[in-house]
């Protein structure tokens, strides 16, 4: 087929946008739906895409029901009862997932491809900002927004290297073709879609299975995994001075310090040690990060000399540890944590920063299967703030599961700080608490607060 148009049910999500800029960007007309209107979706419009946010045939637009011309995109998240898809699918219609468009496209180029239950986003944006700052370039379709780019999507009139986030829900990682890949971690997740850690580990081995010939895989030490590698695929490994063993790492972070709120570290790799490195988002938990993206940009070929600087320019993402108010009497960060892994580091970091202030978090559950899975565990890691405002779950593709709610996750908490309540109390609630350190935590809607916050403190 000829395509001229694209139709994406789903425009909005983070990894759909980018592709979305990608088809615009090659002068196909692009339209969509979402279900809520965004500033994501805003700048979509603005770029020049047709969005609404009504499940309506009717303003699906004409030109989109030519069948031979029009691709359409849909995402997992939507479900097959919605009525576009279903008019589209009766109709005849070729519907492809994202990751399917994603996988033919890194067919066309070297992909470099990320994976990983944590750190997904901070590590293939840095390595993006790598490359970009060095004399390879890249293209890159992130899973947030760069700070140092304002976009999800960079695009490169003469490079051949492609930086993708490799998801694994509904194993959509396995539809690319990766030139290298970085695997981050490896905890249980998604296990609505695997049912087990075991599942889980085979869909990242094969995935493993899936790097080109003469490819390489970085992968964190210690991994419970085993990758099955093609023929003439190398392995190395990454690790920070805390880990067990970090001294058998081939690039390896040693003497890592915060002086004055500046972050730094001396980088171990094959070539040699560049000393006292510093990482433009002073967050420790993003060392790792930085360790996986300097591996992978040093085995590209950038060279030393354009790591330092770049490493010292990167920004960082919207929603990961995004610090929206800096001042000396108070601190407002919004972050992407929706795993309880992810809420550890996560807080961790704020006490490594803030050790003497109290810590207030707004956190709102990602699924009711996810909330049922990790009660526990998301009760353990949200104890460690002083305060928290619990949020009711944000269902995104599931409907309720009987028994499953926040309240199962609050009556395991065991800090004395705690209420249960909905997004629309919240501010009324904080007019009572007057916090030191407030950060907003969650992947659904939560980022709808961000805004109305940042407008209440400034």
């Amino acid at each position: 087929m000829t395509i001229k148009q694209v139709y994406f049910i789903g425009i909005g999500g983070i990894g759909m946008s980018n592709l979305a800029r990608y088809y615009h960007s090659r002068s196909c007309r692009v339209a969509g739906y979402d279900r809520t209107e965004t500033e994501l979706t805003k700048q979509l419009v603005k770029e020049g895409m047709e969005i609404h946010y009504c499940d309506d045939v009717e303003a699906i637009p004409e030109a989109f029901k030519e069948m031979n011309t029009t691709l359409v995109v849909r995402t997992p998240a939507v479900s097959d009862m919605h009525s576009e898809l279903q008019y589209f699918r009766s109709a005849g219609f070729r519907i492809v997932k994202r990751a399917e468009v994603l996988g033919e496209i890194s067919r066309e180029l070297d992909a470099l491809c990320v994976a990983g239950t944590h750190g997904k986003t901070t590590t293939s944006t840095l390595l993006a900002h790598l490359l970009r700052q060095s004399s390879l370039d890249c293209n890159a379709f992130l899973g947030g927004i760069s700070l140092n780019y304002g976009t999800n999507l960079l695009l490169s009139g003469k490079s051949r290297l492609m930086v993708a986030e490799a998801d694994e829900y509904d194993r959509s990682f396995h539809r690319l073709s990766p030139w290298m890949a970085v695997i981050t971690s490896v905890d249980p997740d998604h296990l609505d879609i695997y049912h087990s850690h075991e599942a889980y580990l085979e869909a990242f081995a094969h995935f493993t299975s899936l790097i080109r010939p003469g490819g390489n895989l970085l992968m964190k030490q210690s991994l419970v995994l085993q990758p099955r590698l093609a023929e003439g695929v190398k392995t190395y490994t990454y690790a920070t001075e805390q880990m067990p063993h970090s001294s058998k790492a081939d690039f390896r972070a040693e003497n890592i310090t915060i002086e004055e709120g500046r972050l730094y570290f001396d980088f171990i790799y094959p070539g040699g040690v560049l000393k006292k490195m510093e990482l433009g988002l002073p967050i420790t938990i993003h060392v790792e990060n930085a360790l996986a993206a300097m591996g992978l940009a040093y085995l590209c070929g950038v060279s030393a000399e354009e790591l330092r600087p770049a490493l010292a320019s990167f920004k960082g993402n919207q929603r990961r540890f995004d610090f929206q108010i800096r001042r000396n009497d108070f601190v407002y960060i919004d972050d992407y944590a929706h795993h309880p892994n992810e809420l550890k580091a996560c807080i961790r970091s704020l006490k490594a920063l803030y050790p003497t202030k109290e810590l207030t978090g707004i956190f709102q559950p990602h699924l009711y299967s996810r909330t049922r899975d990790f009660a526990d565990e998301f009760a353990q890691a949200l104890s460690g703030l002083d305060y928290v405002y619990l949020l009711d779950i944000y269902p995104a593709r599931e409907e309720p599961i009987p028994g499953v709610d926040s309240k199962l996750i609050f009556d395991k908490m065991t800090i004395e700080g705690k209420t249960l309540c909905s997004m629309d109390e919240i501010l009324s609630l904080l007019d009572r608490k007057k916090p030191e350190v407030l950060v907003t935590l969650g992947a659904g809607s939560i980022d709808r607060l961000v805004p109305l916050l940042k407008e209440k403190y400034s």
